[in-house]
């Protein structure tokens, strides 16, 4: 008996720091991210990547929401701080540089302009891929960087689309 609970002990303490620290499974809720992710699917959020390497343009992240920190939202970094990040009628612009982004479709940008926001320290500019149903920078602001606790890196669920995320 006393193996078994020593056992079930040991998988338990394994499961909760794998979980804290390394990676955890997440499930996609909503369509800000179409066409690369879709509502309902499942992912693996890398949690352990930040802790030695940067957050960089074009990462897409989980992170707590900043105006709930109880909820969490899945966006792609397109400002760090410093930048500056600004669209105008629909096209993404950071640094003055117009930004390819190959992996928006035409149907899903709204086409709006926004004014320039600087993105001050420790904080980072977010985007869903779907421009015309995503809840985001633009709306509520920036992400302080202590909010962001994971990259979005392998999707599960379904299994016609098991793989990486890029």
């Amino acid at each position: 008996m006393w193996e078994l609970v020593h056992d079930l002990s040991v998988a338990v303490l394994f499961c909760f720091f794998l979980i804290t620290f390394v990676a955890q499974a997440f499930r996609v809720q909503g369509t800000s991210m179409l066409p690369l992710l879709d509502d309902g699917e499942r992912i693996i959020v890398n949690k352990f990547i930040y802790r030695f390497h940067p957050i960089e343009r074009g990462d897409v992240v989980v992170f707590w929401y900043p105006k709930d920190p109880s909820v969490s939202f899945i966006k792609r970094i397109v400002g760090v701080p410093s930048d500056t990040v600004e669209l105008r009628r629909g096209v993404l612009y950071v640094n003055e540089q117009r930004v390819d982004e190959g992996y928006l479709l035409p149907q899903f940008n709204d086409g709006e302009s926004h004014a320039p926001v600087v993105v001050p320290k420790g904080y980072y500019y977010v985007l869903g891929d779907h421009r015309n149903s995503s809840n985001d920078s633009r709306t509520w602001g920036e992400v302080p960087e202590k909010y962001i606790y994971g990259k979005a890196f392998f999707r599960f669920w379904p299994p016609s689309k098991v793989g990486l995320i890029r």
